[in-house]
């Protein structure tokens, strides 16, 4: 399992992580049993699948086949977007409308002005109104979106437990104490003395 503050592979079923510190218990419990969240998404990937299919099997004639290739996927593939890709679809969609939207209340507001006629004039408000539309979308996309959550690098941590793994790897007990005595095990054996 890898630490998930610094990265360092432990191979060993240890609480703590060697190098940084990290308790590693929520993460062994999270990888052994998944968490709900996950376990649902994975539920609705599966169903969308299984009804995608049988509506492409219940699809007779390449009209049908058509029009769920342009209803139904577009939607499948909006509710599978990640968070980064929604962000990006917004931006998008709020330039498009603030474009659309100054475009036409700057001509539409100069004929107005220059002719004086009023049905102009509210061409131009609503291209005011579809700007501002657009703007709400950009500014929503960049500051309500979800955030993308930073984990800290401690990489260096986990590179120098690595070189020191390394190092004491080819260590080996002296001849003389070839069998390992662990420190209870010597306790027993002066206790029956």
């Amino acid at each position: 399992m890898f630490c998930p503050s610094c990265g360092l592979n432990d191979e060993n079923s240890n609480q703590f992580c060697r190098a940084c510190g990290t308790n590693l218990a929520p993460v062994r419990n999270a990888v052994e049993r998944g968490d709900a969240l996950t376990q649902s998404a994975a539920n609705a990937r599966d169903e969308i699948g299984r009804a995608f299919a049988a509506r492409i099997r219940q699809a007779q004639t390449a009209a049908e086949l058509k029009m769920v290739a342009e209803d139904v996927l577009p939607k499948v593939e909006e509710f599978l977007e990640s968070p980064e890709e929604k962000k990006l679809r917004r931006i998008r969609t709020g330039t498009i409308l603030g474009g659309i939207g100054a475009g036409a209340a700057i001509p539409f507001g100069i004929i107005a002005a220059i002719l004086g006629k009023e049905e102009f004039f509210f061409l131009g408000a609503a291209g005011v109104v579809c700007f501002f539309i657009g703007l709400s979308f950009i500014i929503n996309a960049i500051f309500a979106s979800v955030p993308k959550k930073l984990v800290a690098d401690r990489s260096e941590d986990a590179e120098r437990q690595a070189a020191i793994d390394r190092s004491t790897s080819d260590l080996q007990l002296p001849e003389s104490r070839q069998e390992f005595v662990s420190v209870i095990e010597e306790t027993t054996r002066n206790l029956q003395k």
